[in-house]
């Protein structure tokens, strides 16, 4: 079986939301559209799990110790007929969480708490079925790293090394009423969690893709 490299993934993620993306245009040529505006909130759903970093004068040790809501605002795109509708989107999306820094060995352990925020640009395309005001819809994500913001810099030995480009799914629920555009989703990611914490050259992880519940309103022009 023939696997690919993260290169050749991403790759292939960017020319598939191209192409969904020219079938969007092909098809808003033929169906009623509208734009608008939307903004929302986000749980992420992730398991209190840590990782060791053994090659420090002072071992230590990094666990999550909760994900914050986080929240997104931009625009959308929505093309459709009477049965079948596409939904493209472009949000700004930012994210923080807490982790739980304990330093030192057995007896003379020293823990705190620190936080990281990160932004990005999510692109959803959605693709689905109505039944009437009711839409069904799942389609691929793609989020475009920006920037980030941690209290862990200060350790000596510490850097964050973001992908550029990371995706995965979204799958849910919207209701259209009058102007208003309503979305409830689930969303996936193919990455592992934490995969830019990079100590002494080497990387950890927390072993787990992050998940995360998206409610967002948008009004229509």
């Amino acid at each position: 079986m023939v696997r690919l490299s993260d290169n050749q993934k991403i790759i292939t993620m960017k020319n598939l939301c191209l192409l969904i993306v020219c079938l969007c245009f092909s098809y808003a040529s033929m169906a009623q559209v509208k734009f608008g505006v939307r903004a929302g909130v986000s749980s992420t759903d992730l398991a209190s799990k840590s990782f060791r970093v053994d090659n420090q004068d002072a071992p230590l040790s990094v666990m999550i110790k909760n994900a914050n809501y986080g929240y997104h605002l931009g625009l959308f795109f929505q093309a459709g007929s009477e049965k079948f509708f596409i939904q493209p989107e472009i949000l700004f999306n930012s994210s923080s969480v807490d982790y739980t820094l304990s330093e030192g060995g057995a007896g003379n352990m020293v823990s705190s708490v620190f936080k990281e925020t990160y932004n990005n640009i999510d692109i959803p395309i959605m693709l689905g079925y109505r039944f009437g005001f009711l839409r069904l819809g799942a389609g691929p994500v793609g989020h475009v790293h920006i920037n980030s913001s941690s209290e862990l810099r200060d350790i000596e030995g510490y850097e964050e090394k973001f992908k550029t480009f990371t995706f995965g799914y979204q799958a849910g629920a919207g209701l259209d009423i009058w102007r208003l555009v309503i979305d409830v989703k689930y969303e996936g990611n193919f990455n592992q969690f934490g995969e830019h914490f990079t100590f002494s050259g080497q990387r950890y992880d927390f072993d787990q893709s992050p998940g995360r519940i998206v409610a967002s309103v948008g009004l229509s022009f």
